[in-house]
């Protein structure tokens, strides 16, 4: 008898004690339990007694000659005991650990002696140990199966692969494994992937690719199950994305027209001429203005490389065509960059512009709230400011979001929906793998400033140790003594305890110490909006030389006289948070310095902090970053949108990534002319509703 999977309860085939752990763990029916995928898998050695030696994972098969069950005074755990022997004639100790009180009723220990009575044969894996004082084996075992009972064995010399699973409080592997056998044995599985396209990839058909994730007979019908699985996770994922760009494309709006007037007037206000490349850029956003459906953008550009041009330019199509702009920023210091630089350029337009932070006075923020609804005001700056419900624009037409990774899904969206369908434009500087955009922006158009301006000299970056202090102070002396500013970074701010890291505030006593005919400024996150306002201020208008801060500088401060950054304690950043440190000098003509101060003695942190001694290329210390430290790492708390799988790795399966991207391509393409659409698109729905049922979601 087989069952549809899909709506079927586990308690078809799941014992009643058994339920309320499984339905902790997510699992409400047969198809939950069949991609409840194992963490792991651990290979046994089918071997002799006499073979087996401490520290492999074997797997027995002889007959039991004794059977124990012992519970210590703590009553914590139970231990099952076994003396077993192979047709060797050896004896070996096999024990298996229980914990909870449930393995320790007089009926669990009569079924469990009456089970493994003497004579049995049994099927043991586990891992080899030795006792420090006696040099005795045993067993520790992870399973032990009664072979003439089980009907199929757990283990034979062909199949001596085992799934780990994460387990929960009350339901033990071997249940577990039990559970999972008799869903494939009663379970009829609907593949919904063409079989031409699964001919196509390679691709191992669904029903198989499960049963062999869970009990695979060797490591090759593993692997191609696991990349099948890791393919659908990928495939499935870039559908979604694919079929959400395309449904924006069916939207409705009135195409903007090409601000030649305005462009002209900009361009000629520029103190310099543009890249080639943003120049490239600002015609692809330009071209999606001019369709009559919303844009849907992300540029990508490199610390210096000038991303906020680029977005001015679409800003003014904007208002030539008689909309309002909206550009936000992550955070106050940002914005406040953003305001200064714009204002400048709208000055020469006589165009107006407002900024709105959590900082802007009562009074000012009235008059912003009635110009924008009257439309008075064609660009408003801010911060989350932005997205309060109290802002309301006139005719909102683009939205322009930098560092847009650094807000939530529905920040962006509240801010999208102060418009008619507004045509959106994201921006960073945080440059990441094409493994990370496809998943990330899979659903976006995506523009890349790879060109920086003329002119701009490398960064001249070196590692250094404590012992090399003499060469900081001595570049510093000099760029100081030609009337150039530094900049020291720390990861604290005040001293801790339980860190040696040296504070932003111990630093900048120190540093006005050592440097006594300069005056020394200080920056750090807990300081208030006006305090950040007023350092970077004196530090732009040259009343301070040094300016020590943490991490705040770290995007959009734009000095062009800071020639120095020095970085405390480099070891404790990633390589493309240092990367985005070492922007904020080289932005001017002069040569420019990039101090790494590396306080570790492993040679792991200084090899890593040397790439950034090779390399000026974001986009390379992206990928190296995301292989040392992982995705989450490098996009740290505040990214939001990274889904979470199941089995695939964006590191090492960026491979199947793109195969699966161009497989979703190819869907879209014939749409809903194939037979199996409506499958796809169900099993897009059912992995949506069991990433809201996990707490998470793949927007």
């Amino acid at each position: 008898m087989t069952i549809t999977a899909t709506v079927q309860p586990i308690h078809l085939i799941v014992s009643p004690e058994c339920l309320p752990a499984l339905h902790k763990l997510r699992i409400h029916t047969l198809l939950d339990l069949l991609h409840y995928y194992p963490r792991d898998h651990v290979t046994y050695h089918g071997v002799t007694i006499p073979e087996a030696r401490a520290g492999d994972q074997v797997m027995i098969t002889g007959k039991i000659q004794q059977h124990r069950i012992l519970t210590p005074k703590n009553g914590r755990l139970t231990v099952q005991s076994w003396i077993v022997t192979d047709k060797t004639e050896n004896a070996i100790r096999v024990t298996q650990f229980h914990h909870g009180s449930s393995y320790q009723s007089e009926q669990w220990r009569t079924e469990q002696h009456q089970f493994y009575r003497a004579g049995r044969t049994a099927i043991v894996t586990g891992k080899v140990r030795q006792d420090d004082y006696t040099r005795a084996l045993t067993i520790e075992a992870t399973e032990v199966k009664v072979a003439d009972l089980a009907g199929k064995p757990a283990m034979t010399k062909d199949n001596l692969i085992q799934p780990i699973y994460a387990l929960t409080k009350g339901l033990n592997a071997e249940t577990l494994r039990d559970c999972i056998r008799a869903a494939l044995d009663y379970s009829e599985l609907t593949d919904p992937l063409p079989k031409k396209l699964r001919q196509h990839y390679d691709l191992m058909e669904l029903s198989q690719a499960i049963a062999h994730i869970h009990f695979p007979s060797n490591p090759q019908t593993l692997s191609a199950a696991r990349h099948r699985l890791v393919f659908d996770e990928f495939f499935y994922l870039q559908l979604r994305l694919l079929k959400r760009r395309a449904a924006l494309k069916q939207v409705q709006r009135e195409a903007l027209s090409t601000p030649t007037t305005l462009l002209k007037q900009f361009y000629i206000a520029l103190p310099f001429k543009l890249t080639g490349a943003q120049q490239r850029v600002i015609d692809e956003i330009l071209s999606d203005l001019a369709k009559p459906y919303p844009m849907n953008r992300l540029v990508q550009g490199d610390v210096g490389a000038g991303k906020t041009v680029v977005a001015v330019a679409a800003i003014l199509a904007a208002i030539q065509s008689g909309y309002q702009a909206a550009l936000m920023a992550p955070t106050e210091v940002l914005a406040e960059q953003h305001f200064h630089k714009i204002a400048q350029w709208f000055k020469s337009l006589q165009l107006p512009v407002a900024l709105l932070t959590g900082s802007t006075p009562t009074a000012q923020r009235r008059v912003i709230h009635a110009n924008l609804r009257s439309g008075q005001l064609p660009l408003l700056i801010g911060t989350h400011a932005l997205i309060q419900k109290a802002i309301q624009f006139d005719r909102l037409g683009l939205v322009v979001i930098d560092e847009q990774h650094r807000f939530g899904v529905q920040q962006r969206l509240k801010l999208q929906q102060k418009g008619n369908h507004p045509h959106v434009l994201s921006m960073t500087a945080t440059p990441i793998s094409r493994t990370l955009a496809l998943t990330l922006h899979g659903d976006l158009d995506v523009s890349q400033i790879d060109q920086l301006p003329p002119g701009r000299k490398p960064v001249l970056t070196r590692v250094l140790t404590e012992k090399q202090r003499h060469q900081v102070k001595r570049v510093m002396q000099r760029n100081l003594a030609l009337h150039r500013q530094v900049y020291v970074i720390l990861p604290l701010v005040e001293q801790s305890e339980k860190s040696d890291l040296q504070s932003a505030i111990a630093a900048h006593q120190t540093y006005q110490q050592q440097f006594s005919q300069y005056r020394v400024g200080l920056l750090h996150g807990r300081m208030s909006a006006e305090e950040k306002q007023s350092a970077i201020a004196q530090f732009r208008d040259h009343q301070t030389h040094i300016l020590v801060s943490t991490t705040v500088i770290e995007v959009g401060v734009d000095i062009p006289n800071a020639t120095v950054i020095v970085v405390e304690h480099a070891e404790r950043f990633g390589l493309s948070q240092l990367h985005q440190l070492r922007g904020r000098v080289g932005r001017g003509n002069a040569q420019s310095y990039c101090l790494l101060m590396n306080t570790s003695t492993s040679d792991e942190a200084r090899d890593r902090l040397k790439v950034l001694e090779q390399t000026q290329n974001g986009f390379v210390l992206a990928e190296v970053d995301m292989q040392l430290r992982g995705t989450g790492e490098v996009l740290g708390t505040a990214q939001a949108g990274l889904p979470k799988f199941a089995l695939a790795d964006l590191i090492n399966d960026a491979g199947v990534l793109e195969q699966a991207r161009k497989a979703a391509e190819l869907v879209m393409q014939r749409g809903s002319c194939l037979q199996c659409w409506n499958d796809l698109v169900a099993e897009i729905h059912r992995r949506d509703r069991h990433k809201l049922d996990d707490g998470s979601t793949l927007n």
